[in-house]
């Protein structure tokens, strides 16, 4: 792929994972569940690989960061999701097991390290099982929407020739 179309493509998911986020979320626990960013982990994994899923998933919480719409948490869990979801994908070639690599990548290890980034640039004391209930729902749920869209994709066939 070049380079302009490389760009072209993380711009469109770097879009839809921003506004995404907006238009599809819902309660889970003392949090919001926005399952596009986590589709979009998947999605970019799959059709782009560890690097530039990781570059989607910080520019996308930088966005809504900057217009008001998600919090510094976006980065720990979005990047760590990305990028193991990529690199499953890459060792095992399965879409499975880049939905499996973006929910404990998100989920679990990206849940672990918001302890001590809240507690570091937000001031807040919330605890591991704090997180995770609300980084699972949202993950796993978002990282099953990803892996149907790419499964869809792929048997239909859409992507052999153009990505």
């Amino acid at each position: 792929m070049n380079r302009t179309r490389l760009l072209t493509t993380m711009a469109v998911f770097v879009a839809i994972g921003t506004l995404g986020a907006q238009l599809l979320w819902f309660p889970a626990g003392v949090a919001k569940a926005y399952p596009v960013q986590h589709a979009v982990n998947v999605m970019v994994a799959v059709t782009l690989g560890p690097g530039p899923a990781v570059v989607i998933a910080f520019m996308i919480g930088l966005l809504r960061n900057m217009l008001g719409l998600g919090t510094l948490l976006a980065f720990p869990g979005g990047m760590i999701g990305a990028f193991l979801a990529g690199y499953l994908y890459k060792k095992t070639d399965k879409i499975a097991m880049a939905a499996v690599g973006e929910a404990v990548g998100t989920g679990i290890i990206g849940a672990l390290f918001a302890v001590p980034f809240a507690r570091v640039l937000l001031g807040s004391s919330a605890g591991a099982l704090f997180f995770l209930p609300s980084f699972l729902v949202s993950s796993v749920t978002g990282a099953l929407i990803g892996w149907f869209v790419v499964s869809k994709v792929k048997q239909a066939r859409i992507m052999e020739n153009h990505v």
